[in-house]
């Protein structure tokens, strides 16, 4: 098989790679809040009903973000009705789950663990049955030190300082017919809202930063217009496009799974388009940055498909409209939380994920915010132990080690083909054609004298041999290859065996002459970090 020749340059600058790049999301969904971070019957609560446990781990992690406290939920959430003595808080029906909200973790509660787990939080203000009088108090709330009833209210809950919230989402994905609210059929209302909106948050904080709703996948039929008339409304007032996506793929299909960064740089590439053109169109001269604040990659068995529709597709033949009213409402239990469903490789989902990752590395100069739903931050846990899933090492190294500015990657090598499917209505995917087997991405730490490479092998097959190119860097030495790999692609870390999988040293790769020579084994995750003369 042919070398894969990859070079990674210092003068092959893509941008400054923005912190918040290597963050997460949070709703509660199932047990991921109930039962999950909060469990107030649990022997290691803290005073708040927080595991700390869980709370330690994710704070070791260094997750630099979260997005909370969500999702569709917050679509039909009443942020006041979760603040003040727990007693008297208003329970509610979660539509966008079907779900009992209790709001016994509110407004307060997600952003005190998102000081205590020491991250930025990001968060969404109801955008659908919300009104911009509401984003105001919210705002006030939150960020005001005092004077107001709103924040003054907040002092009597038990926080004289005010909450940490810089980057504030004005929505979650109201493109979606699935949205409660939804602006679907009014992206120039929904536009004209969130302008409205904006303002007023700048107003009260003159710091803060906004985001707005992008398509929340390439396969609505409303894509990419409603983008063009929601930004045509608000361009002027916020700071970021939000996009979301999920990478279904075909059950056993590693192509196509596989493949899914090349599917993300498709949609990615044409949002920014998208805001070029009505950054053009205003003439105005900042360009619009994405907060890529949600995805996730799976598989997923085959559906019913309504032929030649291309995804202009008729509400009813969406399954979330036909399957989700069926579902019972369900009341989550902290004490009795839901336990993971069928069997997945934690493998392929970490390769898949961390690819997504290293795309958005790439596009550093446009993209600012990135936020991965895999599973609780890649933390494990059961009624007495938590421990690190697979996907916890990759997103712990990059985010300690990809800093600084990020270096576009030349990969010359074999690669695969992915043929396109159509899983469904709803998830449809193009054939692409040479994607590479061999996926990099790389940083370079100036102040820290240090440089790092990020390498995937995706070939399921075999071994690939690599040689990187990094002789621009001049003197340079080799601090350490790290690889995560497993013959089992069904392996899993679990409390009895937490280090089932888990990252060892490469010692057989070689610096000389500006070249490493390494040997990447199948489907393997690898990291490779360069001392740097200062």
């Amino acid at each position: 098989m042919k070398k894969t020749r990859v070079t990674i340059h210092p003068d092959f600058r893509a941008g400054e790679i923005d912190r918040r790049l290597f963050g997460a999301f949070l709703e509660p969904i199932g047990s991921w809040v109930y039962g999950g971070i909060w469990n107030p019957g649990h022997e290691k609560a803290d005073d708040l009903g927080f595991r700390k446990d869980i709370l330690e781990l994710t704070r070791e992690l260094g997750i630099t973000a979260v997005r909370l406290p969500g999702g569709n939920f917050t679509s039909g959430w009443e942020w006041k009705d979760s603040i003040g003595p727990k007693e008297e808080r208003k329970a509610h029906l979660d539509l966008a789950w079907r779900q009992y909200e209790t709001n016994e973790v509110g407004h307060d509660e997600y952003l005190e663990w998102a000081r205590r787990v020491e991250t930025d939080p990001l968060y969404t203000i109801n955008m659908g049955t919300g009104t911009v009088l509401d984003a105001m108090h919210c705002v006030e709330y939150t960020s005001l030190p005092k004077g107001t009833y709103w924040s003054d209210l907040r002092r009597r809950n038990g926080y004289e300082k005010p909450h940490q919230v810089k980057t504030w989402c004005l929505g979650n994905e109201m493109d979606g017919p699935w949205q409660i609210s939804s602006f679907e059929k009014d992206p120039k209302g929904y536009g004209i809202k969130v302008h409205e909106a904006s303002k007023t948050v700048k107003w009260i904080n003159p710091e803060a930063e906004t985001v707005v709703c992008g398509s929340s996948t390439p396969n609505n039929r409303t894509y990419p217009d409603w983008d063009l008339e929601v930004l045509r409304e608000c361009y002027e007032t916020v700071d970021y496009l939000s996009l979301h996506y999920y990478h279904n793929a075909p059950e056993g299909n590693l192509a196509a799974f596989l493949s899914a960064s090349r599917v993300f740089e498709d949609f990615l590439e044409t949002e920014i388009a998208a805001c070029d053109v009505v950054q053009a169109m205003l003439r105005h001269p900042r360009k619009m940055m994405i907060a890529f604040d949600e995805y996730g990659c799976n598989f997923a068995p085959q559906g019913q498909v309504t032929v030649g529709r291309s995804g202009a597709i008729d509400h009813g033949v969406y399954p979330e409209f036909s399957a989700h009213m069926e579902r019972p409402l369900r009341f989550n239990d902290p004490e009795r939380p839901e336990k993971p469903a069928g069997k997945e490789s934690q493998m392929l989902n970490t390769l898949s994920l961390m690819s997504v990752l290293m795309m958005l590395v790439r596009h550093a100069d446009r993209v600012k915010i990135g936020c991965m739903t895999g599973g609780l931050f890649n933390i494990g846990y059961d009624e007495k132990r938590v421990w690190k899933q697979i996907g916890y090492y990759p997103l712990e190294m990059m985010i300690r080690f990809a800093r600084g500015i990020s270096l576009y990657p030349s990969v010359d090598g074999p690669g695969f083909d992915a043929e396109g499917y159509n899983l469904n209505d709803f998830n449809q995917t193009p054939a692409y054609r040479d994607i590479p087997y061999i996926e990099a991405a790389a940083s370079m730490d100036e102040a820290a004298g240090e440089a790092a490479i990020f390498v995937i092998n995706r070939n399921w097959e075999q071994d690939m041999e690599a040689e990187i190119d990094v002789g621009g860097f001049g003197e340079c030495g080799l601090i350490e290859h790290v690889e995560l790999f497993t013959e089992d692609l069904y392996a899993v870390n679990t409390g009895d065996k937490p280090d089932a999988v888990a990252p060892c040293a490469n010692e057989d790769t070689r610096l000389v002459g500006g070249r490493i020579s390494t040997r990447l084994k199948k489907l393997s995750f690898n990291m490779i970090r360069l001392s740097l003369k200062k």
